[in-house]
């Protein structure tokens, strides 16, 4: 089971919105150096919604190409088509994916059984581990315990990312799962209280700024030692706020930019960080030692 910070990583891109492979391959060094324990290449975070097919599966193939075994890759392979979603994984599968993340078909509204059958259907399809995704604030559909439980029975379904916020969330899920699946959170805010009450880890947006901090708090988490994941969590409060300001991955591509890791590059619809949100940006990495004052 893959534990710990599994980073939800940004795309990078140059200013006319092209992938930008050499900048990707240097995040993929610092991640890997600063501790983080997997990577997620094209979900939200990297701005899947806007890559074309042969782009999405580039950026997977490229992130598990230069991981090359190190740490674990789960690609977004999620669609609102389940005939996409079967192709964007079988696709991941043939470049070296270890698993892959599927959001849940948004726009669409399906009932819980239309979503018990689109993952069953991408599952059968495909032999390869799946970690399903719920985030009804963006999909407008909440795949609840109760068909988590159902999918949790199908072998090669292995985890959820719950990104509801939702802390009594995780007791519904493990008792209706077992002590095998993974249950991450994708909600950063509350990422620290998640792990303590029985969570397997983060699928993180905090993450890409702050990637030792954000893994020693959740391994500290992880370990049952509250105190001191509180205490590393004190200094990345700001980062699970500002980097929420205006629509993800809008203030983290800023953030890592401010970092020199990346050039500036962002696709529409999203547009770059407002002026008035940089002081807030800057000084929640401040907070986490990211940026020197």
């Amino acid at each position: 089971m893959i534990q710990g910070s599994i980073v939800a990583l940004v795309t990078p891109m140059t200013e006319d919105g092209a992938v930008d492979e050499l900048s990707l391959k240097k995040l993929i060094e610092f991640h890997i150096e600063q501790g983080t324990d997997a990577l997620v290449p094209v979900g939200t975070t990297g701005e899947s919604a806007t890559l074309d097919e042969d782009e999405h599966c580039y950026v997977i193939k490229t992130v598990v190409d230069t991981v090359a075994g190190r740490i674990p890759v789960i690609a977004g392979t999620g669609a609102n088509c389940t005939r996409e979603a079967i192709t964007l994984t079988l696709k991941a599968k043939q470049v070296g994916a270890d698993a892959c993340l599927l959001v849940t078909p948004y726009y669409n509204k399906p009932t819980q059984e239309g979503l018990f059958l689109h993952y069953k259907a991408v599952a059968e399809a495909v032999d390869i581990p799946l970690i399903l995704y719920n985030v009804p604030g963006r999909t407008a559909c909440d795949l609840l315990p109760e068909t988590i439980g159902r999918l949790a029975k199908i072998s090669n379904i292995v985890g959820v990312k719950e990104a509801t916020g939702k802390l009594e969330r995780v007791k519904q899920i493990r008792e209706l799962t077992g002590a095998d699946f993974a249950i991450y959170t994708g909600d950063d805010a509350t990422s620290r209280e998640f792990c303590l009450l029985g969570g397997n880890g983060s699928i993180t947006v905090s993450g890409n700024v702050a990637p030792k901090l954000v893994h020693e708090m959740l391994m500290a988490a992880l370990r049952g030692d509250s105190e001191l994941a509180a205490e590393i969590d004190a200094k990345l409060t700001g980062l699970h706020s500002s980097l929420f300001i205006q629509s993800n991955p809008i203030p983290v591509k800023w953030a890592v930019v401010e970092m020199g890791l990346m050039g500036k590059g962002i696709r529409l619809p999203l547009t770059w960080l407002t002026p008035d949100c940089f002081d807030v940006v800057r000084k929640a990495m401040l907070q986490a030692g990211v940026l020197s004052a």
